[in-house]
């Protein structure tokens, strides 16, 4: 197909603004030194994405502020703003009409080109994903290709990363090439036979929520992993071990969250620079944001994909997953109370990875595909941006910033719909001016 040198300017701004972006991404997935990046957004409101949908699943249109409901920890909060965005960009027709165009001379400067109407990411969570999760969502990537590409449209394929970026374009064998080029890329590789293994959530437990059941498992861990050190004697040395093993732990977590929401930032800013209408698809295994600075990170990336014109979808690519421990799983000191309490611990970590995508699509009028094994038919459907989305802003004024997260509930006074719509935020602290 013949494109304009016009357009074609056009998309090398478009790759270049993305390749500038995995640079920045990889950058920072690599130097654990490095600074995360700030997600600027005005703390003196928050936007509040809503879908609303009838029984048959379409989008609901023709709404007005007043037919908004929203309850901010179970009490009313005005709206201070309201917006309505027609996702679909209408075609353009020629100047004078169709019979205008039928009598134009040959001479006449042929029609500018057509800019894309929509722009589609696939952005493939390789930090978080394992090697079987990226197969399967590799798989489901390269089906969903044709669907994504229709008219104008044009998509890119990046990582979170920053590793693999095809850059924008609608060029097939390109978008295949970077889907098939992904290798999962995590910040920290476990060792399953590794001794104690705590993970983020129980290290979240031992060390900010100072939870007492979580420190004494780790402890029996420790002491399970040395056998020469005496349960009586030697348990202030257990306690230190398992608290710097939690330490470590605790450390890694927190960097690979942060680089992930920092870097889909950066994805959403470059985003809103694009013509035509943006859609994100979130291809994760899950992330937990159980720390404070996690869940503001959540909040701030909310606000800045309403604010930035993007929707995120979500697909878990871990499809019907199960909680039960496998055998490759197991480490040496997983036996007795500790395996049963592990598994309760394996199974809320799951279900805040689950969490951590729905609310994020929910936050910015996306949709979420989860618990269903048809990848591929899950992609070509959240490829499809809601044709209507309202923006509701609610003022923060009044709120005081003590760092509470603030639930929220939108309805809408209409029977028989459906509303999609932000879960909740969280007010920040102010950042202490640092000496």
């Amino acid at each position: 197909m013949h494109v304009s040198v016009q357009l074609h300017r056009i998309l090398a701004l478009c790759c270049a603004a993305f390749a500038s972006c995995a640079f920045s991404a990889a950058q920072q997935a690599n130097d654990p030194q490095a600074a995360p990046y700030s997600l600027e957004v005005n703390v003196n409101r928050v936007l509040v994405p809503v879908v609303v949908r009838d029984k048959q699943g379409h989008t609901v249109s023709g709404l007005k502020q007043e037919d908004f409901q929203v309850l901010d920890n179970g009490k009313p909060h005005p709206i201070s703003s309201f917006q309505i965005e027609q996702r679909g960009v209408p075609a353009t027709s020629a100047p004078g009409g169709p019979e205008a165009t039928q009598q134009a001379p040959a001479s006449a400067a042929p029609p500018a080109p057509a800019l894309p109407k929509r722009i589609v990411v696939f952005l493939f969570d390789d930090i978080h994903m394992g090697v079987e999760d990226l197969a399967h969502a590799q798989q489901a990537g390269v089906q969903a290709l044709p669907g994504a590409l229709a008219g104008s449209d044009m998509v890119a394929v990046v990582s979170v990363s920053g590793k693999t970026n095809s850059g924008i374009t609608n060029d097939h064998a390109t978008l295949r090439q970077a889907i098939m080029s992904l290798r999962p890329q995590p910040i920290y590789r476990t060792d399953a036979m590794a001794c104690p293994i705590i993970d983020y959530y129980q290290a979240d437990l031992i060390l900010n929520k100072r939870d007492p059941m979580a420190l004494q498992d780790a402890m029996r861990k420790v002491l399970t992993c040395n056998p020469g050190l005496d349960a009586q004697r030697d348990m202030a040395v257990a306690q230190t071990q398992a608290e710097s093993a939690a330490r470590r732990t605790l450390s890694v977590g927190e960097q690979e969250i942060m680089t992930t929401y920092a870097n889909i930032a950066e994805f959403v800013r470059r985003m809103a620079k694009l013509p035509g209408q943006h859609t994100m698809i979130l291809i994760s295994s899950g992330f937990q944001p159980v720390e404070q600075q996690a869940r503001t990170a959540e909040s701030r990336l909310m606000d800045l994909a309403a604010a930035s014109n993007v929707t995120i979808s979500a697909l878990d690519a871990r499809g019907l997953y199960t909680t039960e421990w496998t055998a490759s799983e197991r480490s040496p000191a997983l036996s007795g109370p500790s395996l049963q309490q592990n598994s309760d611990y394996k199974q809320t970590t799951m279900k805040l990875a689950e969490d951590s995508m729905g609310e994020l699509a929910d936050g910015t009028g996306g949709a979420f595909f989860h618990n269903r094994n048809d990848l591929d038919a899950g992609l070509k459907e959240l490829a499809e941006a809601p044709e209507t989305l309202y923006i509701l802003e609610l003022s923060l004024g009044n709120e005081k910033p003590d760092g509470t997260y603030h639930r929220l509930k939108v309805t809408v006074d209409r029977s028989d719909v459906e509303v999609q719509a932000r879960r909740g935020y969280f007010v920040p602290r102010p950042e202490k001016n640092k000496k």
